[in-house]
């Protein structure tokens, strides 16, 4: 899981570095191996060596004219009886040999001691002796931490037949063979720590060369939107797996830009149906009682009725009434058609937003500020507009039976104007959160559900954003931030 969480630059960094040192542990386990492989050959083929010249120098003297004796096995004690001297210093190789039944003839130690061991050979290894096509065998025994081979083999009279058994002890001396080793793993450790050092080198470069590409593919992927137009990429000596990505992305962009244009055809033809059925239907309800009011009046129409003048001046009332409630509607509609023009002015807030309440009577609205001069560019007559939406919202939301209280803060928080309109009415209810802001949405009788959308609309255009918490009975906050600049 670890694993994971690493980067692709990391991974590469470490993949390398493992890389070269398992690659190291390798050749240098081959070496040990191949070292003593080496050695083990060396041992063998010295005392193959030394066992066919030994022979050959028994053989030899068996033929000269030094021998007196007749070539047969027990007379082999007085054959060798001072060659095996001369010929064990000659070979730096003791020497013994035994009949063919196994039984001990002599050796070429002069204070040799006869023990139970060396009185005859093992059944076994003379079995192997004489069975074995090469009538020959080694025995390893490992002493003291030192490894003594022991060779026997056949030699022969002059006429090749088997005159007695010749056993070779042969101890090997791995000193300058480790030796040797030991240097070699020494010099090969510098070589790899050197090629490490290399390697770390061109892993901490290679892994910045290719996760550079993939970062700016991502930091681009990363800046993505839908609402804007996007850069493509371009990326000079890519390899071709990164020359791919980029095409794709590439062409993504495009079909993105495509889809962006469709879509927002789209929305605003389904923008506009919307708005054209909002406006048909709310036209429609102040149209039905106009209706009914005139053909009312023209059912009941009577010239000489004495009361005629005062029936006329309601029908006109009722007529008039309806009349500017269609105009009411068509101007809301109207504004929240219109996007906020940005005619930014320098405006003390405070002042502002406390002259905009002026126009409410209701006592219980309180205005508070953390500073008297709270200085910001922005548009005085939207500014207005936000906060008279917000403060109506919340006089509507006052529910009977209740001590209505409403507070308007306005305050500077780094380079943000805060304002807060708060209530204690009887808040929003949780499955109208999702909607509050949506063009026509209202849980009020009257009215048509645009004036928090226009609020919202304001605030976005200014780059600013408006949020609210709310609890049931107990009241609603509507928290605006507009940058100062």
């Amino acid at each position: 899981m670890k694993l994971k969480k690493l980067s692709l630059r990391t991974r590469i960094f470490i993949a390398m570095i493992l890389l070269v040192l398992l690659a190291s542990v390798l050749i240098a386990t081959v070496a040990i191996y191949q070292y003593r492989e080496e050695t083990i050959d060396y041992h063998r083929q010295r005392l193959e060596r030394k066992e066919q010249n030994i022979k050959a120098d028994l053989k030899n003297f068996m033929r000269g004219p030094y021998n007196t004796w007749e070539i047969k096995t027990e007379n082999i004690p007085y054959i060798f009886k001072d060659e095996i001297y001369s010929t064990a210093d000659i070979h730096k190789l003791e020497i013994k040999l035994y009949d063919l039944d196994g039984s001990f003839l002599m050796s070429s130690k002069a204070d040799f001691k006869l023990n139970k061991e060396e009185k005859c050979i093992d059944t076994e290894i003379l079995n192997q002796v004489s069975n074995t096509p090469e009538h020959r065998f080694v025995d390893k025994n490992i002493l003291e931490n030192e490894t003594i081979q022991s060779s026997y083999s056949y030699i022969y009279d002059l006429k090749f037949k088997p005159l007695a058994i010749l056993k070779l002890p042969y101890l090997q001396n791995d000193n300058f063979l480790s030796k040797e080793l030991n240097e070699f793993l020494e010099r090969i450790t510098y070589a790899y720590l050197f090629v490490l050092v290399i390697a770390v080198a061109i892993a901490f470069f290679l892994s910045k060369y290719i996760t550079k590409s993939l970062k700016t593919i991502s930091d681009k992927i990363n800046a993505t939107r839908l609402e804007r137009t996007n850069e493509r990429i371009d990326i000079k000596n890519a390899s071709e797996e990164i020359s791919t990505l980029v095409s794709s992305y590439n062409s993504m962009v495009d079909q993105l830009e495509e889809s962006a244009v469709k879509l927002a055809t789209s929305e605003r033809e389904q923008a506009w149906r919307e708005m054209a059925k909002q406006v048909a239907h709310e036209i429609k309800n102040p149209l039905t009682p106009m209706r009914l009011t005139v053909q009312n009046f023209q059912r009941k129409f009577n010239p000489e009725d004495e009361a005629i003048h005062l029936k006329v001046d309601e029908y006109s009332k009722t007529l008039i009434q309806q009349i500017d409630t269609m105009s009411a509607i068509a101007s809301a509609f109207s504004n929240f058609a219109k996007m906020p023009a940005q005619k930014n002015e320098t405006l003390n807030v405070a002042e502002i937003v406390k002259l905009a309440l002026d126009i409410f009577n209701e006592d219980y609205i309180v205005f508070n500020t953390n500073k008297e001069a709270i200085i910001a560019k922005l548009d005085r007559t939207q500014l207005i507009r936000v906060v008279t939406n917000l403060v109506k919202n919340s006089i509507q939301a006052m529910p009977e039976g209740v001590d209505p209280r409403i507070e308007v803060y306005v305050g500077s928080v780094d380079n943000f104007v805060i304002i807060t309109v708060s209530d204690n009415g009887s808040g929003v209810p949780e499955e109208h959160v999702d909607k509050i802001f949506e063009p026509k949405f209202t849980t009020k009788t009257s009215g048509m559900g645009l004036g928090l959308a226009m609020v919202k609309n304001i605030i976005e255009t200014y780059k600013g954003r408006i949020t609210f918490t709310t609890e049931k009975d107990k009241g609603t906050v509507f928290k605006v931030m507009f940058p100062k600049a």
